[in-house]
């Protein structure tokens, strides 16, 4: 059908409960085997296999092979942004909210957005940002960096350069929060943060999940910094860490 529109068919993927799960587990940038992913979405590996090829076949998720091995991830960057804006999207089928888990309130709190930060101190960073005249929010979902940012951004080893010296586009750009509806920092400015804030020991990866920790040297220079108050944060969300 000609007057079908072009995105029913990602549409159809993603409506699937099965497939959902699969790519929700691949939104830490991770390569994952099947296996994993088939213990993710609660199926038996045959089953995953026929999904994997849907998901392969509708160019969401992408192929490596080492060896005898096989790992899947998400295909881009943008698929993984896509999802996440879609969890925004309101619904109004009768939803059942339960209290989150540790682990759920853990993401909440400070996780990985694919590859940037995210979460409830991803939020207050690029508020921070905001506030100290760091960052100035365009209309058109960017993040215009200032001469003072770029100042303090290069105290961490970030070069924030202009959007044409850049290999993936606008340097920073507002990636809407799926928890806190709030937009975070994304874009290639938001990766290279986040792996200064890694290596300074502000921020520390979790090896098996998206959810990020801060550390107590972190807690103290965010809210130097940037004014984040982590343990306001960490109390508001009952996390438990």
């Amino acid at each position: 059908m000609s007057d079908v529109p072009g995105f029913a068919p990602v549409a159809a993927l993603l409506a699937d409960p099965t497939r959902a799960l699969m790519l929700t587990a691949l939104l830490d940038g991770r390569a994952r085997p099947a296996g994993d992913l088939a213990f993710a979405a609660r199926i038996i590996p045959q089953t995953a296999s026929f999904h994997l090829a849907q998901l392969l076949d509708g160019g969401l998720i992408a192929l490596e092979k080492e060896g005898r091995h096989r790992y899947y991830r998400l295909a881009s960057p943008e698929v993984a942004q896509a999802m996440e804006q879609l969890t925004t999207l309101p619904t109004r089928l009768p939803v059942r909210r339960p209290a989150l888990s540790p682990q759920a309130q853990r993401l909440r709190f400070c996780r990985r957005c694919y590859d940037h930060l995210a979460g409830q101190v991803g939020v207050a960073v690029a508020q921070g940002l905001q506030q100290r005249g760091y960052l100035v929010a365009a209309p058109d979902k960017r993040f215009h960096v200032t001469d003072a940012g770029r100042a303090w951004l290069a105290g961490l080893g970030v070069s924030a350069a202009p959007a044409p010296a850049r290999s993936r586009g606008y340097p920073a750009r507002q990636c809407l929060d799926w928890t806190e509806r709030q937009h975070h920092l994304g874009g290639p400015l938001g990766v290279d943060l986040l792996t200064a804030l890694c290596a300074h020991g502000w921020l520390r990866r979790s090896a098996d999940s998206r959810a990020l920790q801060v550390t107590p040297p972190g807690a103290i220079a965010l809210r130097e910094a940037l004014g984040v108050d982590v343990d306001a944060l960490r109390n508001a969300g009952s996390v438990a860490v």
